[in-house]
Order: structure tokens, then sequence, then C-alpha cells
């Protein structure tokens, strides 16, 4: 269809003659008026052949017209125009007609079959070519699209190609922020743990110090006989007791120490440490306390609910840069109904508030747990709250945090009520005295500090003991393979072998001994292990005290458990 020839002649044969001449090599169809002739260029042709006469037809040129300017780029529809020979020039309406045809081969009649044919086979030629532009854009067209199609393809491959490998970077990167924060943590961990290990080494040093001090003041106080020398004797005492307490909180630092519970007055321990809470926090916080009125007793180690107040006070002042306030109170709650991990009945209640910074919401789930920490590296070991949880759930209770952010946070500890019937874990110092004469047992003194050793020594033989003693655990042991004693006192933190394996290898020796472990420094659960539960005096102690040990522990010498605390 698209390469016939149209053919417009409405007068006369000449529509037959043109199909006749053209009929050979093309198709010739014949169009009857103009509208046909307009639908057939509508439907396609190679060429158009119109008599001169034919372009007369107004809307005929108008319509070609209007169909030439819209067709596409590729298309220049060729007109053959059979012209009427003019004996002048023609009008300029006929020229203008035959302009708006664009492509036109102008034949003047009278012509020859041969002129006709040749005309209509150029302008067929001519269209082929055309065809075959449009046939060339086309295949461009979809090799574009083609190729739009498979850069998109690729760029959306590149793009999701690009998208794991930042997912895998970002992966990547977090994994290694996290190694090297838990490589940072470690670090700090094993930095707190050398100078818990060094404040511990120290601490024990210095309670043997105190403790060689009260004992020869304690000799003093009964070898004076001027009433002047005892008030001094007495100062210098509450001296020693207040550095023992020091050393005592430095032991727990260092977790060197196995605290017991004991039935504890929470309203005068906070009173007690108000100073100590005053000192740590600083002069930029105010420091109040809002005590309950009721009896706020429990039995919890008491050191280790100190270490709890203080370790919350110190993160209050962190998160205090500029200043503000810490607020401790207590108050008693009873319960009717379990919740919390805690039964119905009477608990005591502690609170640490501050005015600081608080905590992000999505954070405070996390706060407890080891290691875990908002204050920047190297600041702390993310212990302190995890330690502060788990000495409360040790205790028999749970600790709580709310927090809101710019407005501050609260820590609620909250503990078992002492029962009615709770007896107090310590009884208070009593004066100075020599003890009542005891009948002669032999007592071996293993220490490795010769000061401590000697005042022990003279102490027990003031009571009226035999002592013999041993700078060491191989001395010791070799004494009492020659001579059992009666009754074993030994050091814990001795250079060749501990306290426990001294108790231990005794025992392998001669069979069941009464000990006593006299120190301030000792791990308990190596104790435990080796030595089961020996009867502890705890440095520094009086005359008193090491009297009524030894006593106790020779009396129990058919309960060999027998454990004695004396703080």
């Amino acid at each position: 269809m698209e390469l016939r020839v149209l053919i417009h002649a409405p007068r006369g044969r000449d529509a037959a003659v043109v199909q006749s001449v053209l009929g050979e090599h093309h198709v010739g169809v014949i169009c009857a008026d103009s509208r046909e002739l307009a639908q057939r260029i509508d439907e396609g042709a190679a060429a158009a052949v119109i008599t001169e006469e034919a372009l007369v037809d107004e809307p005929l040129v108008q319509h070609l017209s209007s169909w030439l300017a819209g067709q596409p780029s590729w298309s220049d529809f060729p007109f053959i125009v059979l012209a009427t020979k003019q004996p002048g020039r023609r009008s300029a309406e006929a020229i203008a007609s035959l302009h708006s045809l664009g492509n036109v081969i102008l034949l003047e009649r009278p012509l020859n079959a041969e002129t006709l044919a040749s005309a209509a086979d150029a302008a067929v030629r001519a269209r082929k070519r055309q065809y075959a532009t449009r046939q060339h854009l086309d295949e461009l067209s979809r090799t574009r699209n083609e190729v739009e199609r498979l850069n998109s393809q690729l760029e959306a491959r590149i793009l999701e190609r690009t998208r794991e490998l930042a997912t895998a970077n970002d992966r990547l990167m977090k994994e290694i922020a996290e190694r090297e924060r838990a490589q940072a943590a470690l670090t700090q961990v094993q930095k707190m743990e050398a100078i818990g290990r060094l404040t511990g080494g120290i601490a024990h040093d210095f309670n043997n110090l105190l403790h060689v001090v009260n004992m020869n003041l304690e000799l003093i106080s009964l070898y004076a006989k001027e009433e002047k020398v005892k008030p001094v004797v007495e100062r210098a005492k509450s001296a020693a007791r207040r550095g023992s307490k020091l050393t005592g909180q430095l032991l727990s630092f260092a977790r060197s120490q196995s605290l017991l519970p004991r039935l504890t007055s929470v309203n005068k321990l906070l009173l007690g440490m108000k100073d100590l809470i005053e000192i740590s926090v600083g002069s930029s916080v105010q420091v109040k306390l809002d005590l309950c009125e009721q009896p706020a007793s429990v039995v919890v180690d008491a050191s280790q609910l100190e270490m709890a107040v203080l370790n919350l006070a110190v993160n209050s002042r962190d998160a205090m840069p500029d200043g503000g306030t810490l607020t401790i109170s207590t108050c008693t709650d009873e319960r009717t109904e379990a919740r919390e991990h805690l039964k119905p009945g009477q608990y005591v209640l502690v609170r640490v508030s501050d005015t600081g910074q608080g905590i992000a919401p999505q954070l405070l789930s996390k706060v407890f747990d080891p290691f875990f920490t908002t204050k920047p590296l190297g600041s702390g070991t993310g212990l302190g709250l995890s330690q502060v949880y788990g000495f409360a759930r040790q205790s028999g209770g749970v600790a709580s945090i709310v927090s809101h952010v710019g407005q501050g946070t609260t820590v609620e500890l909250v503990f078992p009520a002492a029962p009615a019937d709770a007896q107090p874990g310590a009884e208070p110092p009593q004066p100075a005295e020599v003890p009542a004469p005891v009948e002669p047992r032999k007592i071996l003194v293993v220490e490795d500090d010769p000061d401590v050793r000697r005042v022990i020594v003279e102490c027990l033989g003031l009571i009226g003991y035999a002592v013999s003693e041993a700078p060491n655990g191989t001395e010791g042991l070799a004494a009492i393979a020659s001579s059992k004693p009666d009754l074993l006192v030994v050091d814990y933190a001795m250079p060749d072998m501990t306290g426990a394996e001294v108790i231990s290898r005794a025992r392998a020796l001669v069979g069941e001994l009464p000990v006593i472990l006299a120190t301030g420094y000792a791990d308990m659960a190596a104790v435990e292990r080796l030595a089961g539960k020996p009867a502890i005096l705890r440095k520094p102690f009086d005359i008193n005290s090491l009297g009524a040990a030894v006593a106790t522990a020779l009396e129990a010498r058919a309960e060999p458990n027998h454990v004695l605390s004396n703080v």
C-alpha cells in the first residue's frame, strides 16, 4: 500500500490514461474526488499524480497543506502535478497552491508517456529512500530505547550494589567500632583491676600498720598508771578506727574483702557517710539528706551499701558538670502483693536523685548491663551500676532507675526490712582491760609482718597462753609437725604461701586443728575452697576481741566449721 501511486484527475479520461502509463511498473489508484484522495494519502502512498485544475479545490489544498505540515521528519511526500500550458505567467494563487505542496514535480501537458513514467519512477524511488530513512530511524529509536533500558538496569544494579557495599561497609565500621569499644573497655577494666590490686596491697600494708598502732595503744592503756594518759590513748585509738574504716573502703573497692551481712540502720549509715559523699561530689553539688522518721533497718553488707551509695553519688556528680542538687532519701513501704521479684512484706527504700542531664529513654534498659556506660571513653568501666544492681539483688531486693532528659535521674534501691528479732552484727567497743587468766594452752602465731606478729604474741602472752611464732608458712608448718599446737592463728597474705594453704597443709599433717584467720585482706572463695570456713578475726582488732576469739575457737574444737566474724 505504501508503494502505490494515487491519481486525481477530475476531468475527462486523464486519470485512466495516467493509470495505463503507470500500470507496467507501478500500482496506480484513481481517486474520484478530493475526499477520496485525502483519505488514501492518510492510509499511505509513494506519490500522487494531480492535475493542475484539481488544485482549484480549496478544501483539498488546505487538507493537503495540513497533512504535509504534520508529516514526520523523515517524510517529504512527492507530488507530480500535470500542468496546463499557459500563454503567460501563472497567477499568484496558482503558484501558491503549487508551493504549498512542497515536494513537486511539475510536468506541462501535452507530454509523452516516457516522461510521465520517468517522473513517477523518480518520485517512487525518492519515497522508498524516505521509507528506508524511517526504518533506520525506527531502528535507531529502538536501539536507543534498548540502550536506555540497559543503562537503567545497569544503573539500578550499580545502585543496588553500591547500597550493598555501603551496608557492608557500615556493618564493618560498626563491628570495628564495637571491637575498638570492647578493646577500650577491656583495657579500662584491666587498668581498674590493676589499680584495685595496687589499692588492695597498699590497704593491706596500711591495715597491718594500723593494727600494730591499735594493739600497742591497747597495751599502753593497760600498762599506764597515770589517768591523763588514757584520754590521749583514746584519741589516738579513735584516729586508728577512722583509718581502719578507710582501709575497709579501699579493700571493698579492690574487691579483696569478704563482707558479711549484718543488722544496719540505713539512716545512721547515711548520716555517717555524708561528709564522704560531700567530698566525693565536690563543692559545686549540694548534698541533701531526706531521711524518714521510722526505723529503717536492714540486714545487708554495710560496706557494700556504702559503696553502692557512693557509686550512685559519683554518677550523679558526673551528670551535673555545672553543679546541682543531690538528694538521698529513705522511707519504708509495705507491699501487699508480689512484684519486681519482691515478695509481700515490709521494705526499706533508698533513693538517690540528681538534677543532672538525664538519660535518653532508649538507654534506660541498658544502664544496669555490665560494661555499659554513657560516660566518655576512659571515664569509667561501666561496672558501677551493674555492681549496685547485683548487690541489691543479692541482698534480696531490687534496683530501678527513672530518668528524664534535662530533668534528672533517680535510682531506687529496695531492701527487705530487718525482722524485729534481728541481732546486731557487732558489739560496741569495750574499754581495754587485762583479760582473765586462762589455763595454759599452746598457740602458734604465723605472721610475716614482725611488728604485727610481736604485738599478737605479746597480747596472747599477757592473757596467759603459751605462744610460739613463725614468720612464714613454711616455718609454721615445720613447727606444727614437731609439736601440734592447741590453736593456730595465721595471717592470710604472706609471701611464700597464703594462710588458707597453711591451714590446709597443717590439717593434712596433724588432723583437725582449731584455726583463727587474722586478716584484713582475704580471698574468701580461696579460703573456703582450701580451708573450709575458719574463724575470721578482722584487722585491726583489740585485745578483748583477740581474747574472745581465741577462747571461742578453743571451746568450739568439736565444731570444726565454726565461724567467728569480728569487724
